[in-house]
């Protein structure tokens, strides 16, 4: 069973209220994203289709650097849509719908990381997210030397090891600023939290990170 077919396994509603959806001519990108959630509150299978067409690879991508691995970050995508579907009903165009479907995601990746640490001896066999390349690898060196250029895997890996090492709380809110590009207000927002509160995790996963780093480049001058 695919993605959207198991979310739209979940029983329906009985009543289904009925909203005035305007033509994707009329519509903006964010617009569209409204409303597909008012078509499928309609009953309109086909536009979690179309929400998952442009959200499936940023949700994914998202939860695939906060869990780790392919396997978790798919089901945990999985579920980040079946739980999109269950809320057609109730959702309300309040905020971006970026802002409502990575608030979905980022609850559910914390959950797993909690139960993760209270069950250690889970392991997953998917493999290692590839983290892309982002504002962090600055905080080694802005001007590599062409040493560091031969060792870029190695030092690929250590930064997907410092992101991985970093307190859920710190990576969610480094993974949301430096790999999805969110300000400090779109990520308070997805995090039930304040502007400032955002501004001091970053600063001390940032710190954390460039400590871990710069002894990583330390390491290897002197191997």
């Amino acid at each position: 069973m695919n993605l959207s077919e198991r979310a739209l396994a979940r029983p329906h509603d009985p009543l289904v209220s009925l909203h005035f959806v305007p033509s994707k001519q009329a519509l903006g990108k964010t617009d569209l994203d409204w409303a597909c959630m008012a078509r499928l509150a309609q009953g309109d299978k086909r536009a979690l289709d179309e929400l998952m067409s442009r959200w499936q690879r940023p949700v994914f991508g998202f939860l695939l650097r906060l869990v780790g691995n392919q396997e978790d970050a798919l089901d945990l995508a999985q579920e980040t849509f079946v739980r999109l579907y269950r809320a057609r009903q109730t959702y309300r165009p309040s905020a971006p719908f970026s802002t409502y479907l990575f608030s979905i995601a980022a609850n559910l990746a914390r959950n797993f990381l909690r139960w993760k640490r209270r069950h250690k001896s889970y392991v997953c066999p998917g493999k290692e997210p590839n983290m892309g390349s982002s504002s962090v690898e600055e905080i080694i060196d802005e001007t590599p030397s062409p040493r560091e250029q031969l060792h870029h895997n190695e030092r690929e890996k250590a930064i997907r090891d410092a992101v991985l090492a970093l307190p859920p709380a710190m990576r969610v809110v480094l993974v949301l600023f430096e790999y999805e590009d969110l300000s400090y207000q779109q990520i308070a927002q997805i995090l039930g939290m304040s502007t400032k509160g955002v501004e001091c995790r970053l600063y001390r996963a940032r710190h954390i990170l460039k400590r871990k780093l710069r002894t990583f480049l330390e390491e290897k001058e002197g191997s």
